[in-house]
């Protein structure tokens, strides 16, 4: 079967819906700023989240909170039928207040939903968004869908112990801060005031991922912030730290699955 990718941005819910048929490739660690609600169609997909090992196979559920890094690929031979829906938190706030009267954010409190009958559901809100339904009952059925979901596999983050190291913290500040700009392993010794190598444990170990990783996944995600708003693939790259042009588009496909061109085209179309 030939690979198809389809994504489409919904203006009504604020959402986007990914379709991925026939999908073999690998997409390392990373984390998105957005909720991912998805389901297997067909294929085997390995899992690695949460310092804690998956395998996904047809009918299961992929529920991914905000800047939860991950990383997958196939397990055998087979392809991968996947689809899913990209939430913000914004949109995701809006919805809980319609729900449960209060903007208090979920977490998904495992990844993986085994053979959760919620993917009926999320099938008929993604289908209803590819086909470009205005109708009402789109929102509704999405409404239902975050119900169930939440309800079932979520709690409120709300009253969540933090205890991360102050130097990882002081690092995570200053790549969101910096990104933008060259950033040496030297500069966030500096600021976790570690020796570099005792940060590079310190970080992976509590984050799970390495503060490159880190770095280039915040890279990524403020290049799509920029595509979304209609910056031209150079410009976003060069917005967003980096300053070569063929490695953003290596690694914007291998993390996001699509080039930063084809990215900005599901805006351009609304």
């Amino acid at each position: 079967m030939a690979e198809e990718r389809r994504v489409c941005y919904d203006s009504d819910l604020k959402i986007e819906a990914y379709q991925f048929q026939g999908l073999m490739q690998k997409f390392p660690n990373h984390f998105h700023d957005h909720y991912v609600v998805g389901f297997i169609e067909s294929g085997k997909r390995h899992l690695s989240c949460k310092n804690r090992d998956y395998i996904l196979v047809s009918g299961d559920m992929l529920l991914l909170n905000p800047r939860e890094n991950h990383e997958c690929e196939q397990v055998d031979e087979r392809a991968l039928d996947f689809r899913c829906l990209n939430i913000p938190e914004a949109v995701m706030e809006s919805v809980m207040e319609e729900i449960t009267g209060s903007r208090r954010l979920p977490e998904f409190s495992e990844p993986v939903a085994p053979q959760a009958e919620e993917a009926l559901l999320l099938r008929e809100v993604h289908e209803m968004i590819m086909e470009g339904s205005a109708d009402f009952a789109k929102e509704e059925a999405f409404l239902f869908l975050i119900e169930r979901v939440v309800g079932r596999y979520a709690q409120p983050t709300a009253g969540r112990p933090e205890a991360e190291n102050a130097g990882v913290q002081r690092v995570r500040a200053f790549v969101d801060a910096h990104y933008a700009e060259p950033v040496s392993l030297d500069e966030l010794a500096k600021a976790a005031d570690m020796n570099k190598f005792v940060l590079l444990r310190a970080f992976t170990r509590e984050r799970g991922i390495t503060p490159y990783q880190y770095l280039l996944t915040v890279r990524i995600n403020k290049a799509k912030e920029l595509l979304e708003r209609g910056a031209q693939p150079i410009e976003a790259a060069m917005s967003s730290g980096f300053t070569d042009q063929s490695h953003f588009t290596n690694a914007f496909k291998r993390f996001i699955g699509l080039t930063p061109g084809q990215y900005r085209e599901i805006f351009r179309e609304k």
